[in-house]
């Protein structure tokens, strides 16, 4: 990494106060302290009477809320938007995909881009531009325009996220505040995520589906104007030269292996178009390491890889939004198409997930402190494993008990294993690149997120065809299509039949349903394995934060 003008330990220069600034004249009752605080090279500026320390983090969740509460929300609305929009099964995919391609594409893109202009305004920027394409989103009268607007909520959200958690990491400068705040961040993220399919739910039941997306508009409206006042801008005082070729290599690669990724189940993963699209994707990348390493000013040092705590923990959180997203794929199909439950009523019995993830997070940070980053990270593991293990020996006759257990235990591992991990990508960094660390962290999660609902929803529909095939002989063409691609199609077909032969096919469906469950639920065992072992192996317990 490029040297910077000021030395990470370094003190304030000799004869002058470490804090400057000018103290406004006043009334007062209504004096405004402004406070220049210069460490490590960098600068922050904030009102000390706006409580900014205590207020900032609120509106640093109420931004990060809303990227999570979309998607989740969204899905449920699926099949009323293709009803209303008249969308094919394509659209619908893309509705959701198009979110994700640009959000993960431009995510260490845009986190450059905070550190360079400011943080603040990066998350202005991203705010105003979510709230406006989720309007228009709301407002859409067919697909194409719907999936250009959730294309522009990507762009949004790629602002939003790095930027939340680097502004995190300036505010909150002791490491036991910052533990707590992270932990409080995390839990939100992960929050926002379990109560999505209940707020969808409950918005479908009282208002059209555009709602899903109009809800967006007053919270990111209301952490706009609360972030102008209570949140401190920040920014690299000494950039380096902007790296255009950097960023390009690094949008254009990512944005190729998503779209590899999401693409695959459907064309094939030995297909020819999705290996050539795979190899392009990681062509791109391995030259933008490549370029990194020679370039002069990197968009990333890539040396800090070479950080045991910083690789690790990225390679947990990846491994562990794989396995978490992959398997929450499968348990809403379960819901709704093995044990009955609607959209709203699968969402309710979702919020096991978001209760265990409160819970995870406090356990974090109290183990943190005491016991460093590497302790909490396996706990969090072998609790992922644990909710794993209980799905993947889920039977016909399990009921909804079993999976409230799995998903207490997942959002406690979840929560643990992530907000741990957390602290240590962003703590192996120096402050003054917290932009970039924040979007390292985030590509991480998401390119792992996609990739899991990738694998598993593939998984997932190779084994439930295969159980369901010699079942299907003697339907209708068009009813064995539907019954051999998902549950739901299956107990449409099995409704229609009715008498003995749907109750047949209903009951066939669901066990093969939960063939394909198990199945999943073992690859999800793995995976938590792996993320354990690279803990257990390369995560150092306790290691001092670059200043």
């Amino acid at each position: 990494m490029a040297a910077h003008a000021h030395s990470p330990t370094a003190g304030p220069r000799r004869g002058r106060p470490p804090y400057g600034g000018a103290r406004a004249a006043g009334p007062r009752g209504g004096r405004t302290v402004r406070l220049m605080r210069t460490t490590a090279g960098h600068s922050t500026t904030m009102a000390a009477g706006s409580g900014g320390h205590r207020l900032t983090l609120p509106v640093l969740c109420l931004s990060v809320i809303i990227i999570g509460l979309d998607n989740t929300a969204l899905n449920v609305a699926l099949p009323t938007m293709a009803r209303d929009l008249n969308a094919g099964s394509q659209q619908l995919q893309w509705i959701i995909d198009a979110y994700t391609l640009l959000f993960a594409g431009l995510l260490l893109a845009a986190g450059t881009l905070g550190d360079r202009v400011g943080r603040k305004k990066t998350l202005a920027l991203g705010l105003v531009v979510f709230a406006i394409s989720s309007a228009a989103g709301a407002a859409a009268s067919g697909p194409r325009e719907l999936i250009a607007a959730r294309a522009v909520m990507g762009v949004g959200a790629a602002l939003i996220m790095p930027t939340t958690l680097s502004i995190l990491m300036h505010t909150y400068r002791d490491k036991r505040a910052r533990a707590k705040a992270v932990g409080v961040w995390s839990a939100c993220t992960g929050l926002s995520v379990a109560l999505g399919p209940t707020l969808g739910g409950w918005l479908l039941e009282h208002f059209s589906w555009g709602s899903v997306l109009l809800i967006n508009v007053p919270i990111a409206v209301l952490a706009l104007a609360a972030g102008h006042v209570l949140v401190p801008e920040s920014k690299d005082p000494s950039p380096n030269r902007l790296d255009l070729i950097g960023a390009a290599l690094s949008v254009c690669g990512l944005m190729t292996v998503v779209w590899t990724i999401i693409e695959a189940p459907e064309a094939g993963w030995l297909s020819a178009r999705t290996l050539f699209a795979g190899g392009a994707g990681v062509t791109l990348l391995a030259v933008f390491v490549l370029w990194l390493r020679a370039a002069p000013a990197p968009l990333l040092d890539v040396s800090v890889f070479a950080k045991a705590r910083f690789s690790a923990a990225a390679i947990c959180i990846s491994l562990a939004f794989l396995a978490l997203f992959g398997s929450l794929f499968v348990i809403s199909l379960y819901l709704q198409g093995v044990l009955g439950y609607d959209a709203l009523e699968s969402g309710v019995r979702l919020l096991p997930l978001a209760a265990g993830m409160a819970a995870g997070s406090a356990a974090a940070t109290a183990l943190g402190a005491r016991l460093g980053e590497k302790i909490p990270a396996l706990l969090g593991t072998a609790a992922m494993l644990a909710a794993f293990l209980t799905l993947a020996t889920t039977t016909t006759s399990s009921g909804y008990g079993r999976l409230a257990v799995a998903l207490v235990l997942g959002g406690v591992g979840m929560a643990m294993a992530q907000q741990t991990t957390t602290e240590a990508v962003m703590g192996a960094l120096p402050l003054h690149r917290a932009g970039v660390g924040s979007a390292v962290n985030d590509t991480t999660r998401q390119v792992g997120g996609t990739l899991g609902i990738a694998v598993f929803g593939s998984l997932l529909h190779t084994v439930y065809s295969d159980h369901m095939t010699p079942h299907l002989g003697h339907l209708p063409p068009a009813a064995a299509r539907a019954a051999q691609d998902t549950v739901i199609g299956a107990d449409a077909a099995a409704r229609a039949l009715g008498g003995p032969a749907g109750r047949h096919l209903s009951e066939q469906a669901s066990h093969a349903f939960v063939q394909a469950l198990q199945t999943t639920g073992f690859l999800a065992a793995v995976i938590a394995v792996i993320a354990g072992v690279v803990v257990a192996g390369w995560l150092p317990a306790h290691e001092e934060d670059h200043a």
